[in-house]
This record gives structure tokens, C-alpha cells and sequence, in this order.
């Protein structure tokens, strides 16, 4: 059985992705025919082709993420965790606040994202 525990790692799991700045590693964690929402790109992402597009340059700012409040509900294979997380960018210094929607499904080989939406706070 998984546990709420186990859905909030794979957040830090996909994080440790991001923060290690290589798009493939970051696309290990979804699915082959994810839906990526990005933060800060208006054009919905529906492959891993187009998902590494976006993460090419958004890496390139050097994020990291911090959750500030989540939401975890698990339905059998399927789980979602939805909340308010914070990227700082150490390229620029700045902090982007976001709200997030993961949707990950239980494959054979483990978790694996297949819906994400992420969009800046209004404000």
C-alpha cells in the first residue's frame, strides 16, 4: 500500500531532477505521454520531446523547489498531489510562487508523472 509519505517523496525526487540541471533526468520522472502546464510557457507540453523543450531553458535559470502547502489524495494507482510551491532561481536571484497539480500513475517500474500543471500565483 502507498502511503501519503511516498507520494510527497516523489516530489524531492523530481526536484533533486531539477535541481541537477540535466532535462533528461527530469523527464525520467514522467510518464511517455505526460501533459506538462509549465510555469512559465503558455504552450501545453503533450511528449517528452516538447516536455524537454521547456526544461532546456527553464533549467537554465538554475531553480529549486520548495512545497509550501500540499495536498495529497491517492485513488488505488493513481495519485495527485496539488499545493503552493516557491522556485528560486539562483541565476537571477528571483523567487517564482506557484500553485502545482502533479498527477502520477503506478507503472511496473514505479511512479511516473502524467499530469503536471504548474502556473505562477496571481498578484
Amino acid at each position: 500500500m502507498t502511503d501519503k509519505e511516498s507520494i510527497s517523496r516523489l516530489f524531492d525526487l523530481w526536484n533533486l531532477a531539477v535541481i541537477s540541471g540535466d532535462p533528461d533526468r527530469v523527464l525520467e520522472c514522467y510518464a511517455d505521454n505526460a501533459v506538462l502546464l509549465p510555469t512559465l510557457s503558455a504552450r501545453v507540453r503533450h511528449n517528452h520531446r516538447e516536455i524537454r523543450d521547456y526544461f532546456e531553458h527553464f533549467l537554465a535559470g538554475e531553480p529549486e523547489g520548495k512545497v509550501i502547502e500540499k495536498n495529497i489524495r491517492i485513488f488505488g494507482d493513481i495519485a495527485v498531489n496539488s499545493g503552493l510551491y516557491d522556485f528560486h532561481m539562483h541565476r537571477s536571484g528571483k523567487t517564482v510562487s506557484a500553485r502545482f497539480t502533479f498527477v502520477y500513475r503506478n507503472y511496473p517500474k514505479g511512479w511516473l508523472i502524467v499530469e503536471h500543471h504548474s502556473s505562477p500565483l496571481p498578484g
